[in-house]
């Protein structure tokens, strides 16, 4: 038997061996105008992106090559090459975004590459030619930073309609305001997020004004981080957010045609930018009811954990996050807790969250572009919602919902022409969902489909919502008190 155990024991052992992957990885050519004392660090998921993390710092040799060993990666692994910060990253020959660099690891193997070109020496991307649409503007080349003595380049979209209307508009807060727009002022490409409201708009979206705030480069970590790191830095978040919700704002409301209330104001970022926008959501919930956070960096503040737990969740909330598989379970891994904290905190159900992962999402602006419609409709999904329940008939004709008012338990009573899916949301007055449900209907006529509201009876009126074939049906459903 110990024999047994003891083969056992060296075959784990073994096994454990084995798994741990090294590589050599040397850089034999970097673009010409690369600064001679450049310090340039190998950034990926085996290593939570870290930009400019001492320990992935390639080491130049007497030849001019720049090499460096990983220890302990082994499988399918991403990265990229830096010089200390995303804005300093790898890119094509004139500076445009490449994707993320693959590889899977063969233990002892030595891997060459080059590095064509450098965001910040190219032209971001775009060299020479703006992107962004003509109702973005730039609103400040200086804007003053009164917490943080500093000044700061501020852009500004504008729905298409907004000269030729009256109408006031809910606002959104974007960090990283190079990249918001336009791909020649980016550091790492666009987020389209211009063209993208420009296409909503033209399909129906009543429209959102967006503010980009331009990061501080050398400030972006401590500006992005409400607490020091002992190996980063930072510690700024603070300052920062409060420049937001008092400078910022206030001017935007006072100058612009915006709906300057909490329930209209949102705020979002990507990475650090995803850390510190829900921060920034969290401390000032008399500002902020909509967070969206795109691949965030929890892990650099692992004091968020301890902060989400201590705070009272006092006013409603919508946080959307957001990450890809590749990125690193860590990743999702931190957004799975930072989910499970503000779910047992929330003991007045007043968050509304959504966390999604993404097969093929990278760390990067393409992934974000991507995404970011969607993640706009959904967090400024229940002004839409509240805006149909106050300018049409409560119920169609083929729509009707019973018993109304209710003790607890309703039907919904729906004609279909054809078999269909459906969608069934169910929200409070404020916009708050409570129920969504995806269900599909087999066969066309008349169908009933029973809904359990018994869990919201201290509501006086809910919302009811179903989407089905393209149409849209809504009801009020009384709580019978």
């Amino acid at each position: 038997m110990k024999h047994i155990l003891l083969w056992v024991l060296l075959l784990t052992l073994l096994t454990s061996v084995l798994l741990q992957g090294q590589v050599t990885i040397i850089v034999n050519e970097v673009p010409n105008n690369t600064p001679e004392d450049a310090s340039i660090f190998i950034a990926g998921d085996f290593q939570e992106w870290n930009p400019a993390a001492p320990n992935y710092e390639l080491i130049k040799q007497p030849n001019g090559d720049y090499q460096i060993v990983l220890e302990n990666v082994t499988g399918d692994i991403l990265f990229k090459f830096t010089r200390g910060s995303w804005e300093t990253v790898e890119g094509t020959e004139d500076g445009g975004f490449i994707p993320d660099r693959s590889y899977t690891v063969t233990d002892g193997e030595t891997l060459t590459l080059q590095v064509a070109g450098w965001e910040d020496l190219g032209g971001g991307g775009n060299q020479g030619q703006s992107t962004a649409v003509e109702n973005v503007n730039i609103l400040s080349e200086s804007f003053y930073m009164e917490s943080l003595d500093r000044y700061r380049r501020i852009w500004i979209y504008l729905p298409p309609n907004y000269d030729e209307s009256n109408e006031d508009y809910p606002v959104l807060y974007v960090h990283d305001g190079q990249n918001v727009f336009d791909a020649f002022t980016s550091f790492a490409g666009e987020w389209e997020v211009d063209e993208t409201l420009n296409d909503l708009f033209a399909n129906g979206d009543k429209g959102v004004i967006v503010v980009g705030i331009d990061n501080g480069q050398a400030f972006r970590i401590a500006e992005y981080t409400p607490w020091v790191n002992p190996q980063y830095g930072g510690g700024q978040g603070d300052e920062y957010v409060d420049f937001i919700a008092f400078d910022l704002k206030p001017y935007i409301d006072d100058n612009y045609r915006t709906l300057s209330d909490r329930n209209h104001t949102g705020i979002l970022g990507s990475s650090l930018g995803g850390l510190i926008s829900l921060y920034a959501g969290i401390k000032h919930q008399n500002v902020f009811s909509k967070i969206g956070a795109f691949s965030p960096a929890y892990w650099i503040n692992p004091e968020l954990y301890d902060y989400l737990t201590n705070t009272p969740i006092t006013q409603n909330l919508r946080i959307y996050q957001m990450g890809g598989t590749p990125e690193g379970a860590s990743l999702i891994d931190n957004m799975q807790a930072v989910e499970t904290i503000l779910e047992t905190v929330d003991d007045q159900n007043k968050i509304t969250l959504l966390t999604e992962e993404f097969s093929d999402g990278q760390h990067s602006e393409w992934f974000w572009a991507r995404e970011f419609g969607d993640a706009y409709l959904w967090l400024f999904e229940e002004e839409e919602t509240m805006s149909a329940f106050n300018e049409i008939e409560y119920a169609a004709l083929a729509f009707k919902v019973g018993p109304n008012p209710t003790d607890g338990k309703i039907n919904i009573n729906i004609d279909l022409k054809e078999a269909t899916a459906l969608s069934i949301q169910l929200y409070a007055l404020n916009g708050q969902m409570f129920y969504t449900e995806e269900t599909a209907i087999l066969n066309q006529g008349l169908h009933t489909i029973p809904l359990d509201v018994s869990k919201h009876l201290d509501q006086n009126i809910l919302l009811l919502k179903v989407i089905t074939n393209g149409e849209v049906f809504y009801s009020k459903v009384s709580i019978n008190h």
